[in-house]
């Protein structure tokens, strides 16, 4: 029976860049989904979960199930799929598969869960010969085929790689970090405000979907294919969603490469003055803090008591495609136990934890 771990992200900065093909920084984190599992002979895959309904498919049955549509069975046919559509061998296994990962968090459990299918596949079948970056195309073919979310493929090179990473998805530059916030004095954590992400992908996929119209009116692509300069020159109008959201885009961009450089010097005070003006710029510009399909302001109100207890202290954005989920924030060390009790006041017992890079 072998054994491989797989780490969860967190994304630093590049809030909804990726899609685009922008700069990204983001980190594998100290908590991990974790699995035993061993070759059959029946080409069956079967995955038994602390988490999940047991998942069992065959082999040769890997086509796009819509009904399967945000569950953990798509991301394994999906990651069996890709493997087969890129010539690589698959075949039957057996896993048992635990998680320190919170769900919907915003800690990429998804992605987390699809590279560690991956692994296995590779390990069992490929001699463990597949190249990394082929791995996380692999998952993120899968995320986006057949479990039916429009995210771009962060999140799987940061839980492939194992590493705090800048990306600049343009240029094809993947550079490792040596990052330790607790060298700063400051602790990072994040806060589950509760919010559900379902219901949520048409507001998600709204987001690339508007950066990527603009993008056109430019004859591009991705808003990563324009020139920053061409699109200030224009003069839009500023209450149009589209236009806001490129220019998130392209101050966001500007500002990745800025807090890569605080983070490799170990600056934390000119961090946490980026990462403030990150926040703001995916409040203000992205608008992905609450949506009118759901009503929920959860992650509103927990961005609103971040701003209460850290103004002129640490900093905090939302974490991740927003909407629901997490409020990412950054503080002195001694701070964060005072910190961590006012949110949980609110949001309940264990909803807010520090979490280490590695």
């Amino acid at each position: 029976m072998a054994t491989l771990k797989v780490p969860g992200r967190i994304e630093l900065a590049g809030n909804h860049t990726d899609h685009q093909l922008g700069r990204v920084l983001g980190s594998a984190i100290h908590l991990n989904i974790h699995a035993e599992y061993s070759a059959n002979t029946d080409s069956t895959i079967r995955v038994f979960s602390t988490n999940y309904e047991p998942i069992t498919l065959r082999t040769n049955q890997l086509s796009v199930r819509t009904a399967e549509f945000g569950k953990p069975i798509s991301l394994v046919r999906g990651v069996a799929a890709a493997f087969r559509d890129l010539g690589l061998n698959i075949g039957g296994f057996d896993a048992t598969v635990s998680s320190s990962l919170r769900i919907g968090a915003g800690l990429s459990s998804s992605a987390a869960f699809s590279v560690l299918i991956a692994r296995i596949l590779n390990d069992l079948y490929n001699g463990g010969n597949v190249d990394d970056i082929v791995l996380a195309r692999a998952a993120h073919t899968a995320e986006n085929v057949h479990f039916g979310k429009p995210c771009g493929i962060t999140s799987q090179l940061v839980c492939v790689y194992g590493h705090t990473l800048y990306l600049d998805l343009k240029a094809n530059i993947i550079e490792r970090i040596t990052a330790d916030f607790s060298k700063m004095g400051l602790t990072m954590c994040l806060t589950d405000t509760g919010g559900s992400h379902d219901g949520l992908n048409t507001s998600y996929a709204r987001i690339p979907a508007d950066m990527s119209y603009i993008a056109n009116l430019f004859d591009c692509g991705v808003l990563a294919e324009v020139n920053p300069e061409d699109f200030r020159s224009r003069g839009w109008d500023l209450s149009n969603r589209p236009v806001r959201r490129a220019m998130h885009f392209f101050d966001e961009n500007e500002r990745v490469p800025l807090m890569r450089d605080a983070l490799k010097n170990g600056n934390g005070e000119e961090y946490m003055r980026l990462m403030n003006e990150s926040g703001r710029s995916s409040e203000n510009l992205l608008n992905n803090i609450v949506t009118s399909s759901t009503g929920d302001t959860r992650l509103l109100e927990g961005l609103e008591r971040s701003a209460e207890l850290l103004e002129g202290r640490g900093a905090w954005r939302v974490h991740g495609g927003g909407f629901a989920g997490c409020v990412q924030a950054l503080m002195p060390s001694d701070y964060f136990p005072y910190y961590r009790s006012e949110m949980e006041s609110v949001f309940g017992d264990g909803s807010c934890f520090a979490v280490r890079l590695v």
